[in-house]
């Protein structure tokens, strides 16, 4: 097992760009696999979880090349909806959830079975909220106790569905929505707050009928997906713990380029201005349909606040660094609305509780959420990842606000979604 080691420096500085984003990264190999003809994904993340969803479709017959020179580059020859073959064996997902849940909806709408498997984190993730949806369009799916992986799932005759999902979760509107794609007629969901929509946006793009009312998003069926020519934007999630380092370490000013901006992503911003962080958003614009922009960030004093509601659901995946910067906050942070973050990598509620009370915050867990209350500078601490690389991420920033030395261990969770994190970390150090 890898370790990181942090010390306190004075300051951050520098200019860096975002790695490439996950989630679209994901989407982009799953709609060109489903396309009909040749597809190019510029700025692919090739990290362990997306890179699980391409060994995935080549075990399914869909030819992918990688061409890596300073960004990776993928090539997907798609052969329509219906061109994927039975996989020669199981399908490994690893640490992945998303490739999990998303391959599930295309799954359900084949004429062969095939069986999905995980690592020991992923294997104790409930999947029962697309399980329960999917079967009710006709697919057959076995698993586990509890609907926990691994998963068989066996394509059925698909039929449309209007599903009011108790839960606002992208991963399960995608999965229906790609089922819905194997369905004659319309297939819907209603959720109870707005998920990110990164799929919705890339069907479209794909040539797919996609109608959006309110909290309701609609697929018309049967579509011929047309290839895709993308660059993926930079990652928020990613960028996420270079805007907490840049806010609350003293002197710091750092620039982050190229960071993917979509609205239903960036609740992270809102909350650490209204703490009173100074980031400023520059240069606006487009890259295949995704807001990016260029972010100004600058050290700034932090006042605890009361989170909850929609706008922690547009900064879920942030929760971890935001309750590190939360304690080294001035007064208290309450974070509620995340009962979620339970079932993640890991359970992110206690794994940051247990982490940041080590470091000497003042930690009241809850079931949904987490009360904090922060201190000028925390304690250095052996820490546990729980092999969760957000958690891994997070700690590690708040190690930079410590006097002496903070150790995560098993950090090797990190490349999952950010292999290059240590090095950008030490490129602002020593500036």
């Amino acid at each position: 097992m890898n370790v990181i080691k942090i010390t306190n420096k004075d300051a951050l500085s520098g200019e860096i760009a975002a790695p490439p984003d996950k989630s679209i990264s994901h989407r982009a190999v799953i709609l060109a696999a489903l396309a009909d003809g040749k597809s190019s994904i510029k700025n692919f993340l090739a990290a362990e979880d997306p890179l699980r969803t391409v060994e995935a479709f080549r075990q399914m017959g869909i030819e992918i090349t990688e061409h890596r020179t300073q960004n990776t580059e993928l090539i997907i020859h798609g052969k329509g909806l219906m061109g994927l073959t039975a996989p020669n064996g199981v399908i490994d997902c690893g640490n992945s959830g998303t490739t999990m849940r998303l391959l599930c909806g295309v799954l359900a709408g084949q004429p062969f079975s095939a069986t999905l498997t995980g690592d020991a984190s992923l294997s104790k993730r409930p999947m029962q909220r697309i399980i329960a949806p999917l079967t009710g369009m006709g697919a057959k799916i076995t698993s586990q106790a509890k609907g926990c992986p691994p998963l068989n799932v066996a394509g059925g005759r698909m039929k449309p569905i209007s599903y009011k999902s108790p839960v606002a979760s992208a991963q399960v509107k995608s999965a229906i929505l790609l089922a819905g794609l194997y369905c004659d007629g319309i297939t819907s969901v209603l959720e109870p707050d707005r998920s990110r929509d990164h799929t919705e946006r890339m069907l479209g793009a794909a040539g797919v009928e996609i109608r959006i009312k309110n909290l309701e998003v609609s697929v018309k069926g049967r579509a011929h997906l047309k290839p895709l020519t993308m660059t993926v934007p930079g990652d928020f999630s990613s960028a996420a713990f270079f805007i907490a380092a840049g806010v609350v370490v003293p002197g710091s000013e750092i620039f982050i380029r190229n960071v993917g901006v979509n609205p239903t992503r960036t609740g992270l911003l809102e909350i650490l201005k209204l703490m009173g962080a100074r980031i400023e958003v520059k240069n606006e614009h487009e890259v295949s349909g995704e807001p990016v922009a260029d972010l100004h960030i600058r050290y700034a004093p932090l006042t605890g606040i009361a989170v909850g509601g929609g706008l922690i659901l547009r900064a879920i995946d942030e929760f971890p660094i935001l309750c590190a910067a939360a304690s080294l906050s001035s007064g208290t942070t309450t974070i509620k609305g995340a009962r979620e973050l339970r079932v993640k990598e890991s359970d992110r509620i206690k794994s940051m509780a247990e982490g940041l009370k080590k470091m000497g915050a003042g930690i009241e867990e809850l079931e949904d959420g987490i009360i904090i209350h922060g201190r000028e500078r925390l304690l250095p601490a052996a820490l546990q990842s729980y092999g969760d690389h957000r958690v891994a991420m997070s700690m590690a920033i708040a190690g930079l606000m410590t006097q002496g030395e903070t150790i995560i261990e098993d950090s090797d969770c990190i490349n999952t979604s950010f292999p290059g994190f240590t090095e950008m970390l030490n490129r602002l150090q020593k500036s």
